[in-house]
C-alpha cells in the first residue's frame, strides 16, 4: 500500500473558503482526509490565525473572514 497522500494547508484553507461556513466532516470529504485529521490540522491552522471556528453544541463550523 502506498502512503497517503499530504494535504496542503492551502487545500484546506480553499476547502474552506468555497464551502464558508462548513462543517469538519465536509471539508475532510472533500479534501480526502479522515474527519479527525482534519479537525487537528484546522485546529493548527485557527491558532495561526488563518481559520475561525465557532462551535454550535457538539458541532464546529469553519469560516474565514471577509478580508
Amino acid at each position: 500500500m502506498g502512503r497517503p497522500r499530504e494535504t496542503s494547508d492551502e487545500e484546506l484553507l480553499s476547502s474552506v473558503r468555497s464551502h464558508s461556513p462548513a462543517g469538519t466532516s465536509e471539508i475532510a470529504d472533500e479534501v480526502g482526509m479522515t474527519r479527525q485529521g482534519t479537525q487537528k490540522r484546522l485546529d493548527e491552522l485557527h491558532e495561526q490565525g488563518k481559520v475561525n471556528r465557532k462551535d454550535i453544541g457538539t458541532v464546529v463550523v469553519w469560516y474565514i473572514d471577509c478580508e
